[in-house]
C-alpha cells in the first residue's frame, strides 16, 4: 500500500506529455539600455524587436499570450515555470455563449516571450499541444534560461524598455545600436488589431449593444452575450454617432498602444455624450478614450500594471461596487489618466490604485444627465480574479433601465454608501 503511495505521484508525472526532447539553439534577449541576457531558444527561430515587459500573473499564460493589449511587446513572464499545462485547442462554437474561440484572440499577439523555464512536458486534459509547438506554429519566438527575476528589477527601476530577441546565428552577435530598436508604441497598434468590418455577436440577444473595437478581448464579449445582449463590433474609428439610435448602449473595448493614436475615437465619443444618454461602458484602452473625451489627458507610466493582483479603491458606488471597498484586479496596460484637480465638470474618479495611486477608473456624475464608466482594469478576468465581474451585469441592467423604463442603477432614491467619506483615509491620501 506504501509503495503504491509514494510511486503514484512519479508515474502520474511520467505520463505528462513531452513536446519532444530536442537540443535548444542559443538565444538572447537585449535590452536598449544595455543588458544582455544569454539562454536558449524556443518557438519560431527567428529574430525580432519589441517593446519588454514583465506580467506578474501566475496562471494564464495562454490568455495573456492572445490578448491583443499585448501587440508588440516582448513579454516576461515572472512565474519561472511556464507552459505546464499546455495550450488548449483554440476552438469553441459561435451562439449565445461563446464566440468561437477559447482564449482571448485567434492567435498568439506578443511578439516574444520569455521564462525563466519552459516545460518541456504539458499535462492538462483539455491541453492540444507544447507552449514550444504552439508558439513556432505561430512564428513567435521566446527565449528559456534567463534569470527573469533580474529582467524583472530592471525593468521595474528602469521602466519598461525596448528590446531585441535574437535567436540561432543572430544570438552571438553584438547587440544592436540605440537607434535601430523598433519602438511599436509610435504606431498605431489599435489600427492593426480592430476588427476591418461590423458583425454580429448573438444578434437574438434582448440588449443592443454596439461595441467599439480597439483590440477586445474574447471573454468581454463572452461576458455581454452571456448576459443576454446582442453585441456588434465595429471597427475603432467607426462613426457610431450615424447608427448610435439602433443601440441600447455603447461599449468600448481594450487595446494596446498610445491612447493619443485614438484621438480621432475620442472626438467621435465626445459628440456622442454631449448628444446621447444612454449608458457607456469602457475598459482600459476604451476607459482612457472616454477620459480624452471627457477633458483629461493620458500619460506614459513606467512600467504599467501587468497581473492578476493589481488592489484597487472604490471611490463611489454604483451598482454592484460599493465606495470604500478593496477589489482584486487583472490589468494589462502602459498608459493611465492623469488625475487633476478640479476634475472636469460632470466626472468624478471611480477608482483609485492601491499601489501607486494611478486613476483605475472615472464616472460622470448623478447631475450631469449622463451614464457612462470607465476602468483601466478588466472586470472580465481572463485570467484573473471576478471581483468586478458583475459591473458587466450593472451596465447591462442599466441599458434595460432605459430601454424599458425601470428604475436606473444610480437612481438617487435608491440608497448607496458614501463616496470618498467611506473610504479609508489612509488609502485615500495615497
Amino acid at each position: 500500500m506504501y509503495r503504491k503511495l509514494i510511486y503514484f505521484p512519479r508515474l502520474a508525472r511520467g505520463l505528462a506529455t513531452s513536446s519532444g526532447a530536442y537540443a535548444l539553439p542559443p538565444a538572447t534577449l537585449h535590452l536598449k539600455s544595455g543588458q544582455s541576457f544569454l539562454g536558449r531558444s524556443f518557438g519560431a527561430p527567428k529574430s525580432i524587436y519589441g517593446e519588454t515587459v514583465f506580467s506578474t500573473s501566475i496562471t494564464s499564460y495562454t490568455e495573456s499570450m492572445t490578448d491583443p493589449s499585448y501587440r508588440g511587446q516582448i513579454l516576461v513572464f515572472t512565474t519561472p515555470l511556464i507552459g505546464n499545462y499546455g495550450v488548449p485547442l483554440n476552438r469553441a462554437p459561435t451562439n449565445a455563449h461563446d464566440v468561437g474561440v477559447v482564449l482571448e484572440s485567434q492567435g498568439i499577439q506578443c511578439a516574444a516571450v520569455v521564462v525563466s523555464d519552459v516545460a518541456e512536458k504539458f499535462s492538462h486534459y483539455t491541453a492540444a499541444e507544447s507552449l514550444a509547438s504552439w508558439c513556432q506554429r505561430y512564428d513567435i519566438p521566446g527565449i528559456t534560461g534567463v534569470d527573469t527575476r533580474a529582467i524583472t528589477r530592471l525593468l521595474r527601476d528602469q521602466g519598461t524598455t525596448l528590446g531585441r530577441l535574437t535567436v540561432g546565428s543572430d544570438a552571438s552577435l553584438p547587440p544592436p545600436n540605440p537607434d535601430e530598436f523598433w519602438d511599436p508604441s509610435l504606431e498605431n497598434l489599435v489600427d492593426q488589431v480592430s476588427t476591418k468590418e461590423p458583425y454580429e455577436v448573438n444578434p437574438s440577444g434582448s440588449i443592443k449593444i454596439a461595441l467599439l473595437d480597439f483590440g477586445a478581448k474574447a471573454n468581454i464579449l463572452r461576458s455581454l452575450i452571456r448576459r443576454g445582449a446582442a453585441v456588434t463590433v465595429l471597427p475603432w474609428n467607426y462613426d457610431f454617432n450615424a447608427v448610435r439610435d439602433q443601440y441600447d448602449g455603447l461599449f468600448l473595448s481594450n487595446g494596446p498602444g498610445d491612447p493619443t493614436h485614438c484621438m480621432e475615437a475620442a472626438l467621435k465619443l465626445r459628440r456622442t455624450l454631449e448628444e446621447w444618454t444612454k449608458p457607456v461602458f469602457g475598459i482600459c484602452m476604451g476607459h482612457q478614450i472616454i477620459g480624452m473625451a471627457a477633458g483629461l489627458d493620458a500619460y506614459r507610466m513606467t512600467f504599467g500594471n501587468r497581473g492578476h493582483n493589481q488592489p484597487v479603491l472604490a471611490l463611489a458606488s454604483s451598482g454592484s461596487i460599493k465606495a470604500g471597498r478593496v477589489y482584486v484586479t487583472s490589468q494589462n496596460h502602459q498608459y493611465a489618466l492623469k488625475l487633476q484637480d478640479p476634475f472636469p465638470q460632470g466626472w468624478e474618479p471611480f477608482f483609485i490604485n492601491c499601489n501607486d495611486s494611478s486613476i483605475e477608473g472615472i464616472k460622470s456624475t448623478a447631475d450631469s444627465g449622463r451614464n457612462v464608466w470607465g476602468v483601466q482594469f478588466h472586470p472580465e478576468s481572463a485570467g484573473g480574479p471576478l471581483d468586478t465581474i458583475e459591473m458587466f451585469s450593472d451596465f447591462l441592467a442599466e441599458c434595460a433601465a432605459h430601454k424599458y423604463g425601470t428604475i436606473p442603477l444610480n437612481d438617487e432614491s435608491v440608497p448607496q454608501m458614501q463616496t470618498l467619506e467611506a473610504a479609508p483615509k489612509i488609502a485615500v491620501a495615497a
